[in-house]
């Protein structure tokens, strides 16, 4: 599975969340990732390698890497007639920079992971409905369209995922990070439901920084600033356990590493984000 492992500008500390940090450039986080052996890599927020599509496959291709996927967080419960011109800009760049998987997220109303979006009934209806019709435009343009159960959107804890399992047949990206986070462990939902997880993303996480995010006393950049993701191995989550689960289960996808960091500045050069990724590639093999 070492030659499916990508890589994902978040690693970095390149998010799309309002005030979420410094945002290091492409050039360096495409060279770090190329120096550490990686091929592949998520675009990361749209924009950021490239206005245009032939600008993500220049930048790209400087750095002889390609484009696995995209995470695309769309406000999915509170507009039945919801205006997809947005999401299907960003699904057209990632189509045209070769993605293979669109990465969606039941975003919050103001696009915030800093607290919890809970749901009506009506809401939940106009969720499946918008969660269909980007299945459809994703499918359209060739790509597999997956949902990603994440800190502060309407896809959250166990029940939620549960409610999506039964409501909808969108495939799953499995965060082992945000999974656990929300109340579910990786495992459990593997045993339930391994055949819907088409793409991974691989975090590790220190459960008592965890809790104070799932009990409310900590928001999400909070905690990631304390500190939330470890290393893959250095955490509590069984990243062995779900690599081998997956495999068994015969999952044929990517997987990504994506420990969410927040930068104050620019790191010195050969230090920062990339001795973590570092050291998640190495556990890893």
């Amino acid at each position: 599975m070492i030659e499916r492992v990508a890589g994902a500008p978040i690693s970095w500390g390149v998010c799309e969340a309002p005030g979420w940090g410094h945002e290091m450039a492409p050039d360096r986080v495409l060279g770090e990732m190329r120096d550490l052996g990686l091929r592949i890599t998520e675009l990361g927020p749209t924009g950021y390698l490239g206005a245009r599509p032939a600008d993500v496959r220049d930048q790209l291709g400087r750095y002889d890497m390609r484009l696995v996927g995209g995470f695309l967080p769309v406000t999915l419960h509170t507009d039945p007639d919801l205006d997809l011109a947005e999401a299907t800009a960003a699904i057209s760049t990632l189509a045209a920079g070769g993605s293979e998987v669109v990465v969606l997220a039941a975003q919050s109303a103001d696009g915030s992971y800093d607290r919890k979006v809970p749901l009506s009934d009506e809401e939940w209806k106009i969720l499946v409905v918008n969660l269909a019709r980007l299945q459809d435009l994703v499918r359209s343009h060739g790509m597999t369209a997956t949902l990603h159960p994440h800190v502060g959107t309407a896809i959250e804890d166990r029940d939620s995922v549960l409610r999506l399992l039964e409501s909808s047949d969108i495939a799953l990206c499995l965060d082992t990070g945000h999974l656990l986070i929300g109340g579910m462990h990786p495992l459990e939902l593997l045993e339930q439901a391994a055949d819907r997880v088409a793409h991974v993303h691989l975090k590790d996480v220190r459960t008592s920084v965890a809790a104070t995010v799932s009990a409310g006393d900590s928001s999400y950049i909070g905690a990631v600033r304390e500190g939330l993701y470890a290393p893959l191995g250095d955490g509590d989550v069984d990243i062995a356990g779900v690599v081998s689960a997956l495999e068994a289960a015969g999952y044929q996808g990517w997987y990504v590493l994506e420990q969410d960091c927040a930068l104050d500045g620019e790191p010195a050069a050969g230090v920062g984000p990339v001795l973590d990724v570092a050291r998640c590639i190495e556990f890893l093999r």
